[in-house]
């Protein structure tokens, strides 16, 4: 069944590490390219963290303590602009998607439109050519500037996470302090947002955020990557509730693979998870968010085939597992992308 789906995974941080992602990276990561291929894995997001703090706590997590990523950034001899400036970490890891897909002799393209996408879609065939999209993890990437939104979108970014561990100045987050509701200023990000075609993306966000985004938004929300509290009863995992308001505005909810997502260790947690995500939002909502490269996993990306049959186990159909492999998020990402690049 693998080789005739359509595979979209919403969510991997396999460029904060310093590996060419167009080798096969034995022992080393769970994502790059060869393995993408071989898995038949179509579309890939590839999300950007530019702060994670030294210590991550369930109960309440501060951005006011060593930001891993800086030590990352200088250690890794990035470019100085990007040892004290968020906006410039991201910037620099949008061109290192780029300068991938420029050497990788087409097995790798930057989808940026609709109109971009439906041409990979339609002409990929059997080549399994891989299109990857970039996506934010966190507006704190804006330096509190929300024109920053227009350069992040020139370089190519799609997809924005308004938070990731900690609370910041758009809004609360699920690990964070006060976990507290959508500012004024994630208010008018969010307009800004939209206004750019770029897709909202509601993953880490606090109950009280999820409730705010959900009631504004005019366009499809994604969670793109979470488990779910129906399944595992966890302060990052999403509630019934939440589920079926990403849903109701057309959206679709990514299910990650790592064990504080699940509370398993396989593929079989997967499915369970998803399989109540469908009981809850229905068959046309739900998708698959690994978070490779930025957890431990049961697997790497040679293993969305264990996802696959796992789904078999769970007892959905062929078009059932078409449209949670990847068909919905294609549907989702052309309702939302900019039409052209004109647009």
């Amino acid at each position: 069944m693998l080789n005739n789906l359509f595979i979209a995974d919403l969510h991997a941080d396999s460029l904060i590490w310093n590996r060419d992602l167009l080798r096969r990276n034995v022992g080393r990561g769970q994502v790059d390219v060869p393995r993408l291929r071989q898995s038949n894995v179509a579309i890939q997001i590839f999300s950007v963290p530019t702060k994670v703090p030294k210590t991550v706590r369930s109960d309440g997590t501060s951005g006011d303590q060593l930001n891993l990523l800086t030590v990352a950034a200088v250690a890794g001899a990035w470019p100085p602009r990007t040892w004290w400036s968020l906006t410039e970490r991201a910037v620099y890891q949008a061109q290192r998607l780029h300068d991938f897909a420029a050497r990788s002799d087409g097995a790798l393209q930057v989808i940026t439109t609709a109109e971009e996408l439906d041409r990979f879609a339609r002409t990929r065939g059997s080549s399994r050519r891989v299109g990857g999209i970039l996506a934010i993890e966190g507006l704190h990437a804006l330096d509190g500037k929300v024109e920053n939104v227009d350069r992040l979108y020139d370089c190519g970014y799609r997809m924005m996470g308004l938070v990731h561990q900690f609370d910041n100045a758009l809004g609360g987050s699920s690990t964070g302090v006060a976990k507290q509701g959508l500012t004024p200023f994630g208010t008018e990000v969010v307009r800004r947002l939209e206004k750019r075609s770029i897709v909202i993306d509601l993953a880490h966000a606090s109950p009280q955020l999820v409730r705010d985004v959900t009631a504004i938004a005019t366009r499809p929300l994604v969670v793109s990557h979470t488990g779910v509290r129906g399944t595992c009863n966890r302060n990052r995992n999403i509630s019934d509730e939440e589920i079926r308001r990403v849903a109701a505005t057309g959206g679709v909810i990514g299910i990650g693979y790592w064990s504080g997502a699940t509370c398993g260790s396989d593929a079989h947690a997967v499915a369970r998870a998803i399989h109540h995500a469908v009981s809850v939002a229905g068959i046309d909502h739900v998708a698959l968010g690994s978070d490779f490269d930025g957890d431990r996993m049961p697997f790497d990306a040679t293993g969305v085939v264990q996802v696959v049959d796992a789904l078999i186990a769970e007892g959905f159909s062929e078009e059932e597992i078409a449209k949670i492999s990847g068909g919905n998020v294609l549907r989702v990402l052309r309702a939302t992308l900019p039409a052209t690049h004109g647009r």
